[in-house]
């Protein structure tokens, strides 16, 4: 499967990797079989979209990046005495204070991703272990995870790990946006708890297989305090995020039964022919939302391709699931008009009756 997904990429062409903010939005959104073997099979959608005439806008710039990144080295700093010092206060209080030299880092260098992956199983087992002998808290500074996607591994570092002297893990996520008076802005925190969430099921395989481990339910999120470079935590509870995000992969269609489907000889490779990549992207079927705007490289693409066909799809979800069988912006009105539909049908007697009001409203204009 693996050399199939490497012919997909095109010649000599590295996979790219799926991280955790790509992979919540990818089950936010498990109808997509597009966006589920492009990047089950490590495809760059954002070179695919600047290919096709429409290049994705969102992402943050370099100055939040680089802010983002010496935030983060502040908190870790230290041996992450300060950001042991958030989640013993803000989700383990009753425990014993880190005390800094003896919190334990283990090394989590190796050799690839798999080996990374391995050597933090092995570290989250020992600090387990540990903590069980003498109540050490341990601190893993982005180590990697799996999880199975489709199918298909996908890879994850989190910003870090904490083993508390209990043998209960809590992931930490680091933000740049500020936290002021104590809140952050709610669309992001619910997008960093979607993200933390995918984390959290990872490390549950792991714990399954380590006596005495649990993932915590509640995971710190560590933003800068009001308008300074100070740090500032809250806890938050990604139990409605984890039972989500796991429903939702399990609807996943296999990467290997999409990629079956394809027609012979089909490749991603954005140094192909406009013609030839524009048909290889539209011999996988999307389900486009304008929810993608703001997640997939693709999207732009996508929406013109919906609004083209007049799908209602375009128009968003919660539209989509009140107009029923209706599928098209064309249908939709001829339902409304009289001209199609079934009358018995609620959601046409609804348009029709939607209808007679507007025109009323306008004097007996159509819509």
């Amino acid at each position: 499967m693996r050399h199939r997904l490497a012919e997909l990429r095109g010649p000599d062409t590295p996979p790219r990797p799926l991280d955790a903010r790509a992979l919540a939005a990818l089950a936010a959104n498990p109808g997509c079989s597009r966006r589920a073997l492009l990047d089950g099979a490590g495809v760059d959608k954002g070179r695919i979209a600047d290919a096709l005439g429409a290049p994705a806008t969102f992402g943050q710039s370099q100055f939040a990046l680089t802010r983002g990144n010496a935030f983060e080295a502040r908190v870790k700093a230290d041996g992450g005495a300060e950001l042991l010092r958030l989640v013993h206060a803000r989700v383990d209080s009753a425990a014993p204070e880190p005390v800094p030299g003896l919190v334990r880092t283990p090394d989590l260098s190796a050799i690839g991703p798999e080996g990374r992956t391995a050597r933090t199983a092995l570290a989250l087992r020992e600090a387990v272990g540990s903590a069980a002998e003498s109540g050490t808290w341990t601190f893993l500074d982005h180590p990697m995870v799996a999880l199975d996607v489709a199918g298909s591994p996908a890879f994850l570092e989190p910003d870090a790990v904490v083993v508390h002297p209990d043998g209960s893990w809590t992931v930490v996520e680091i933000k740049s946006f500020p936290m002021i008076d104590g809140a952050a802005d709610a669309a992001k925190v619910g997008a960093a708890a979607r993200q933390s969430a995918v984390y959290v099921l990872a490390l549950e395989r792991i714990a399954e297989r380590t006596p005495g481990a649990r993932v915590r339910d509640r995971i710190v999120l560590v933003c800068p305090k009001d308008f300074t470079n100070l740090p500032a935590a809250s806890a938050v509870d990604v139990r409605k995020q984890c039972s989500v995000t796991r429903r939702q992969l399990t609807r996943l269609t296999r990467i290997e039964h999409i990629a079956a489907a394809l027609p012979p000889g089909t490749v991603f490779d954005p140094e192909q022919p406009s013609k030839e990549l524009t048909a290889a992207v539209e011999s996988v079927p999307a389900a486009y939302a304008p929810e993608c705007l703001a997640a997939c490289e693709l999207a732009f693409h996508c929406r013109d391709r919906s609004r083209a066909a007049g799908a209602v799809t375009s128009l968003g979800r919660p539209l989509r699931a009140e107009l029923g069988g209706l599928t098209t912006v064309d249908a939709v009105l001829a339902a409304a008009h009289g001209e199609a539909g079934d009358p018995e049908d609620p959601t046409v007697a609804a348009l029709r009756r939607a209808a007679a009001l507007r025109a009323e409203a306008l004097g007996g204009a159509r819509c």
